[in-house]
């Protein structure tokens, strides 16, 4: 009996027992974790522990903290270079070199965040962050040969030059000098720079040869002759064939050279062929223009002030530009053709004038003032069509319309008398001026019979030639035939149609 209590006693006490070290670990667990967690908690944001620059511990440290180190090292970099008997000391920006220590600090801090590699970082040996650098190899290139001293003979690139007298394309020879060879400096400088250390480079000068040789000008000036021996032509829809010569070709060339300095480049003006391609479309293209009838009142056609004219639109300007750009860049011959369509032209009809007293219509038309024509155009509210100025010879009459309707006249006026008539057809306002001197003496010298000068002639507004009308302040009546070929107005009516009128409106002259 007694063996058998004292065994089962023994069973629960190590029960007991273990039960003790369980709870003892559980709360060892928890103030591990949460030691660990709190451990973590202090490089929130900085640099883990082993984390180092330029061999320096940043653990602990921000972002901003390791950039402003870097920063600071990057600052007191000096780079003594040895040039023959000279020595000078540039900073690292001086040579081109940029140090980015905002994306240094980054990559100090770009490393895995889950608390066990917090934890593991303590013992997992250094993390070393080299700084970002970038170097600017042309930049160094030019300091050192910048080195040279001014007593040397520099070396002389080979060129390529346009004689426009000549129309030719001319390579002018390169000359050997007294120089460097970067390439040492500028690989010593892109292997160290990252360092942030002071360091010294030997930069010998010596005679060199041009970056750019006399042969490779040749080379280039055999490549543009073959370019402006192709034959580049534009044809339009009827046929025509517009030659493009090799002296417009070749002021749309330029030679120089590549952003490098070791090459030469033909760039083409692509403004420029496109301006010119643009022009020659222009020239070919032809505005619409509407004709003009006069209608009596049951809509009959009683007089053809002006023929209709369909227009022509080029369609394919760019793409003409484009394919001439594209071969002038390299040696193949171009035919481009200008494509067009039709553009209709429509009939405006108007009403004829009404037939009727010649004296009563005089009467009338010398009644008409400014005022009235206003009102007219109040009633016809909103006229629309084309711009236009109605000069009937016949009837000694100016009228204005927007498309068929009338907004002023019509007015009286006077136009060429016998000998000086005035020039009928389709026309144009192409030249204005508020007041203008006008005379005949390129015509007739000062004394003769026929000569005139008269100052300030106002509201003038030149449609064809020395043809305009124009203001006439000289004169106390209208409606007949009597100027050396303008037409003129009363002066109140000829600031109207010059306020109204104005450059590229249409005039139709007619009787």
């Amino acid at each position: 009996m007694t063996n058998v209590t004292d065994t089962a006693t023994g069973r629960h006490g190590r029960r007991r027992v273990a039960l003790v070290l369980l709870a003892i670990l559980a709360v060892l667990a928890v103030i591990l974790a949460g030691g660990a967690l709190a451990y973590a908690k202090q490089f929130d944001g900085k640099a883990l522990p082993g984390t180092t620059v330029l061999g320096q511990d940043v653990s602990g440290k921000s972002a901003e903290e390791i950039a402003a180190l870097v920063a600071g090292k990057a600052d007191d970099v000096t780079v003594t270079i040895d040039a023959g008997e000279n020595s000078k000391d540039v900073s690292l920006a001086d040579l081109g070199v940029s140090v980015d220590a905002d994306a240094t600090a980054a990559s100090a801090l770009d490393r895995d965040r889950a608390l066990p590699d917090v934890v593991a970082s303590t013992w997992s040996g250094e993390h070393a962050v080299t700084p970002v650098v970038d170097v600017d190899r042309k930049k160094a290139a030019e300091v050192a040969k910048g080195l040279v001293p001014a007593d040397r003979t520099q070396p002389v690139d080979a060129k390529v030059e346009y004689d426009e007298d000549a129309g030719t394309w001319n390579a002018v020879p390169g000359t050997a000098g007294q120089g460097v060879d970067p390439t040492a400096l500028v690989d010593t400088v892109t292997e160290k720079a990252a360092s942030l250390e002071s360091f010294t480079v030997e930069q010998p000068i010596e005679e060199i040869a041009p970056a750019i040789t006399t042969d490779e000008a040749e080379k280039t000036v055999g490549e543009i002759a073959s370019l402006l021996d192709q034959s580049m032509v534009i044809k339009d829809a009827d046929g025509e064939v517009l030659e493009i010569s090799k002296e417009r070709r070749s002021s749309w060339l330029s030679v120089a050279a590549d952003e490098a300095g070791s090459a030469l480049e033909v760039s083409v003006d692509e403004d420029a062929v496109r301006d010119w391609v643009a022009e020659r479309a222009e020239k070919r293209t032809k505005e619409k223009k509407d004709g003009i009838e006069q209608v009596d009142e049951s809509g009959k056609t009683v007089k053809v002030v002006a023929e209709k004219q369909d227009g022509v639109e080029i369609t394919n300007t760019d793409a003409v530009a484009d394919q001439l750009i594209s071969s002038l860049q390299g040696t193949s011959p171009f035919e481009g053709t200008f494509e067009t369509k039709s553009v209709a032209a429509e009939i405006q009809k108007v009403d004829a004038p009404a037939e009727e007293d010649e004296d009563k219509a005089k009467d009338d038309k010398d009644k008409a003032t400014s005022e009235d024509s206003e009102e007219k155009e109040e009633e016809n509210a909103t006229p629309t069509g084309e711009k236009w100025i109605d000069v009937n010879l016949s009837d000694k009459t100016v009228t204005a319309y927007v498309g068929d309707t009338p907004v002023w006249g019509p007015r009286s006026m006077v136009d060429g008398k016998s000998g000086y008539e005035t020039v009928e057809g389709s026309f144009e306002v192409y030249l204005t001026y508020e007041k203008q001197d006008m005379t005949n003496a390129s015509r007739y010298p000062v004394g003769h019979e026929k000569y005139y000068y008269t100052e300030d002639v106002p509201w003038v507004q030149y449609f064809h030639g020395g043809y305009a009308f124009h203001g006439a302040p000289w004169r106390s009546s209208f409606g007949y035939s009597g100027s050396h070929g303008c037409i003129n107005l009363p002066v109140s009516d000829a600031k109207w149609l010059y306020d109204w009128g104005g450059m590229g409106t249409r005039v139709e002259v007619h009787r």
